[in-house]
C-alpha cells in the first residue's frame, strides 16, 4: 500500500507541476501530450481513436482534449480520406509552435522532476520498467 500510495501521489504532484508550467500557454499536460503525438506523426494527423489508444485515455477524454485544442486553433478536425467514418485531428502550424514552446518550458524545468538526482531518476525508471512491461506499454 505504501508503494502504491507513493506512486499515485508522485503522479499527482507531477501533473500539478506540469499543468502549472503549461498554464501560460493555455495547455494542460494531456493537451501537450496530444500535440506532441500529432507532431511526431509523418502527416501531422491521426484518427481520434488512435490518439486515445496511444495516449491510453478514454474516447471522451480524447474528444475533450481535441475540442479544446481545436478551439485554440492548435489542431483542426479533417475527414479521413480513406475511411468516411473516421475523423482525423491534424496539428496546425500554431499547434507546432505551441508544442515547441511548451517543450522548451518543460525542459527548462526538467519536466517537474528536478528535485531528484539523475541517478535516482534512472533507478525509478528501472524499477517501474517491470510494471510497464507487464502492462504491455512496450516490448522488452
Amino acid at each position: 500500500m505504501a508503494a502504491v500510495t507513493s506512486i499515485m501521489r508522485a503522479q499527482q504532484v507531477l501533473m500539478a507541476r506540469l499543468n502549472e508550467l503549461l498554464r501560460p500557454l493555455g495547455l494542460t499536460f494531456p493537451r501537450y501530450e496530444a500535440l506532441m503525438l500529432l507532431s511526431f506523426t509523418r502527416t501531422g494527423a491521426l484518427p481520434l481513436g488512435k490518439i486515445g489508444e496511444r495516449l491510453q485515455v478514454h474516447r471522451t477524454s480524447v474528444t475533450n482534449i481535441i475540442d479544446k485544442l481545436e478551439a485554440d486553433g492548435l489542431v483542426r478536425r479533417v475527414p479521413h480520406t480513406e475511411d468516411r467514418r473516421a475523423t482525423l485531428a491534424e496539428i496546425t502550424d500554431e499547434g507546432r509552435a505551441c508544442a515547441k514552446r511548451a517543450t522548451e518550458i518543460l525542459n527548462a524545468e526538467l519536466f517537474g522532476i528536478g528535485a531528484l538526482e539523475p541517478r535516482d531518476l534512472e533507478r525509478v525508471t528501472a524499477i517501474l520498467r517491470g510494471l510497464r512491461l507487464d502492462a504491455g506499454d512496450f516490448a522488452p
